[in-house]
């Protein structure tokens, strides 16, 4: 493709930053590509590795999804179930929704959801902050900030447009920041059946449907494993090896009754999230 993947213009430290429109553009044309494979064949196709480094981007920035290494066909008579673990850490998740939507927040914001430091504006790169981002206490910790927790608390707080790239400045469609911020949110529930299938996706998008409401309870995990994330990334920047292990050994579950009292304990580490560290999201 003549403009390479997403990843690389998306990301870049140096040339002309990736528009509004482009990036809105995007998001739907990989959405129709993905309701295609999951439902416009006979035999489903589920991806199972959609990032951006897998979004090809055309001329005129028609997205185009590669890389099918690892998909899974599912004949007609099979479920959309698919459980196995296989794809890139930060955005496999069953049948490429909750990848989708880890996709959709970069997009937003122009920058890794993941292992981001924060800086200042003037520093450029694709990794500049907005005032939400750097205010935000529990999606920073110790200088490193975990994306979908601070799009969370933001929405939480109607403050959509905060959370679009800075290099855009202001550059951008309100409605359209809020649209794809939900969208992306319902595509991250912890439990897949609450997510939106991506036909569902596109009709959000193009307007058809109304927009689904995020729903609170099912991302919770997601200030459980922003902090968690930012306290392993701390540990391991200060080459305290020894602490670090012991953060991500530790063996207590999560979901269980005592969970909102532990969540705030720093020896408190549960099995869910050592599975995210090796796969990257709920199953």
């Amino acid at each position: 493709m003549n403009r390479g993947s997403l990843d690389r213009t998306l990301f870049a430290s140096s040339g002309p930053v990736l528009e509004w429109q482009e990036r809105f553009e995007i998001a739907l044309g990989t959405a129709r590509g993905l309701a295609y494979l999951h439902t416009g064949c006979e035999h489903k196709i589920i991806h199972c590795d959609v990032k951006p480094e897998n979004i090809l981007l055309q001329d005129q920035f028609q997205a185009k999804i590669s890389d099918f290494g690892l998909s899974k066909l599912l004949g007609p008579e099979q479920s959309s179930l698919f459980t196995t673990m296989r794809g890139t850490r930060g955005y496999l998740a069953p049948t490429d929704v909750y990848s989708y939507g880890m996709v959709l927040l970069e997009l937003v914001s122009g920058r890794k959801n993941c292992s981001i430091k924060s800086a200042s504006p003037s520093q450029g790169g694709g990794h500049s902050t907005t005032t939400t981002t750097t205010s935000s206490s529990s999606a920073q910790f110790g200088g490193m900030v975990y994306f979908p927790l601070v799009a969370l608390e933001m929405h939480e707080q109607r403050r959509y447009v905060e959370l679009a790239d800075a290099r855009l400045e202001g550059r951008v469609r309100s409605e359209e920041v809020e649209k794809l911020v939900r969208v992306a949110l319902c595509c991250v529930h912890e439990e897949p059946c609450l997510r939106p299938s991506m036909v569902s996706v596109v009709g959000m998008l193009e307007g058809g449907i109304s927009l689904g409401e995020p729903r609170m309870e099912s991302l919770n995990f997601l200030r459980f494993y922003g902090r968690r994330f930012a306290e392993a990334s701390i540990l391991g920047e200060d080459g305290n090896n020894e602490q670090r292990e012991a953060l991500l050994n530790s063996r207590q579950e999560y979901g269980t009754s005592n969970y909102s009292s532990t969540i705030s304990d720093p020896q408190y580490i549960p099995l869910s999230f050592i599975s995210s560290q090796q796969i990257s999201g709920p199953r």
